[in-house]
């Protein structure tokens, strides 16, 4: 992972021996290619020849090259590296390429004779075209960055996270602190070493100059009072040794302060995870989300369990939403515009939105449209209409079980995982003093408790589900 200049003197930890001591390190494990990542886009033309013509010294590795073209000098990096040697270079097609993506595949080939790279850039274009197209679709999620920009040099910010940075501070509320961010961005990484920004590390320098941005901190605030500051959870997980060990390591007393009293690893974090019962574990995982029960999301889940319960939530209230066109699930349908949805192999269905009606007091509105010719209707929550009332899942699966009525859920008798027989006691449902007790519609396990006690259920209100046993 590339950082900092290799070209700089006088001090520079990321020197060329730096560099040079990591590929053999790298070459003795065995490895079969070498790839310098260039997260932030910072290899400058010289920078780049004088790197690979070094590395190429030293290695007979294939070498693969990746940056970002924040700066918009990164083609001429690719033209310095491809003459020094490279192997490979990472590009985007070119309606996609530039600022924080890869340099402009199309251009790059373009400097280069046909017949010896193999490319038709005429074909280039044509697949340039469409993606024109759908790029439009995500404006929302575009860096808003409209050009290339020299602080990259300066702040260091991965071009990966520039893009989510901006959308980031305006959820918080900084968007117009925008450019203190980026300074403090460059301040923490500066008092932290330089440190190797990629993710997840560079996720912790970015937490933390959104931290000082909403707090109105300095560095030199965090020195002189950072015993009584609560820092974010990322640069405590940083500071205890959960991303691993860094050779320069980190400023003591700043370490001391973030831990507070908590002694930080000394050797790899992995060590101290508890061993994981493969086997056993993706049973428990299969019982508790029936609906997403594959290995692949087991393996999610043990890496990211919180965003796969998300995740897993979204599913079931909303089923596969992947099914959807693109522009229909980012924006919804227009009156009288009609699509078609793909729901299994051989399987399509006709959707043609007609209209809504006003909201009633809880802020719903009836949606009408035709499903292969046949007008249907339904209820839907407008989220932009204010209302008291909160909607919660409903019953729509035979394992759901749900409130016979409206009330306060007064009681939660079981959790996820639980054995349950046949008219157990599942939750207590309290309406104008009256007690009703929902029983287990059959043997089976608890696989979902969907509300909290004391929440307010309307009929059919989805509390439990209860997976029968096969």
């Amino acid at each position: 992972c590339y950082t900092g200049d290799v070209m700089k003197k006088g001090g520079n930890r990321f020197n060329i021996d730096y560099y040079l001591d990591m590929v053999k390190e790298i070459e003795d494990t065995g490895a079969h290619i070498l790839c310098i990542k260039d997260m932030a886009g910072l290899l400058k033309p010289d920078a780049a020849s004088y790197l690979i013509e070094s590395i190429k010294g030293v290695t007979n590795l294939p070498i693969h090259l990746h940056t970002h073209d924040t700066s918009s000098v990164q083609a001429s990096t690719y033209r310095a590296a491809i003459r020094s040697g490279v192997d490979v270079v990472d590009c985007a097609i070119s309606s996609l390429s530039g600022i924080t993506s890869q340099p402009n595949f199309n251009s790059v080939a373009s400097m280069y004779d046909p017949e010896v790279t193999g490319i038709d850039v005429n074909v280039l274009n044509k697949y340039s075209d469409y993606w024109e197209d759908v790029r439009r679709y995500y404006y929302p999620f575009e860096t808003e960055l409209k050009s290339g920009t020299a602080e990259v040099y300066n702040h260091e910010i991965p071009g990966g996270q520039y893009s989510n940075l901006r959308p980031q501070a305006r959820s918080l509320g900084l968007e117009d602190k925008f450019d203190l961010i980026k300074h403090n961005y460059q301040k923490i990484n500066e008092f932290l070493g330089g440190i190797v920004k990629v993710t997840p590390s560079s996720k912790v320098v970015g937490d933390m100059a959104m931290f000082m941005t909403s707090n109105g901190l300095t560095i030199e605030d965090i020195e002189q009072n950072g015993n009584n500051i609560s820092f974010p959870d990322s640069m405590v997980s940083l500071m205890k040794g959960d991303l691993g060990q860094w050779k320069f390591g980190w400023p003591e007393q700043f370490q001391k302060d973030v831990l507070k009293g908590t002694e930080p690893f000394t050797n790899r974090p992995n060590e101290y995870l508890p061993p994981i019962d493969l086997e056993k574990e993706y049973e428990s995982f299969k019982q508790q989300f029936p609906e997403k029960d594959s290995y692949e999301d087991f393996l999610s889940y043990l890496l990211y369990p919180r965003v796969f319960e998300d995740y897993y939530k979204h599913v079931v209230m909303y089923g596969d939403t992947s099914l959807l066109p693109t522009p229909t699930f980012f924006y919804g349908l227009k009156p009288n515009e009609e699509i078609s949805v793909n729901i299994a192999r051989g399987k399509t269905i006709l959707v043609e939105y007609l209209n809504t009606n006003a909201p009633d007091e809880n802020g719903n509105r009836l949606v009408i449209f035709r499903l292969n010719g046949t007008i249907r209707s339904v209820l839907v929550k407008d989220d932009s209409v204010k209302s008291a009332t909160v909607v919660n899942i409903k019953v729509t699966k035979p394992e759901h079980v749900g409130a016979p009525l409206q009330g306060s859920l007064s009681k939660i008798l079981v959790k996820e995982g639980d054995e349950v027989n046949h008219n157990q006691p599942l939750f207590i449902i309290e309406a104008m003093k009256m007690e009703t007790t929902v029983v287990a519609p059959r043997d089976g396990v608890v696989t979902s408790v969907f509300l909290d006690e004391r929440t307010l259920v309307h009929q059919d209100d989805l509390v439990v589900s209860v997976k029968g046993v096969e």
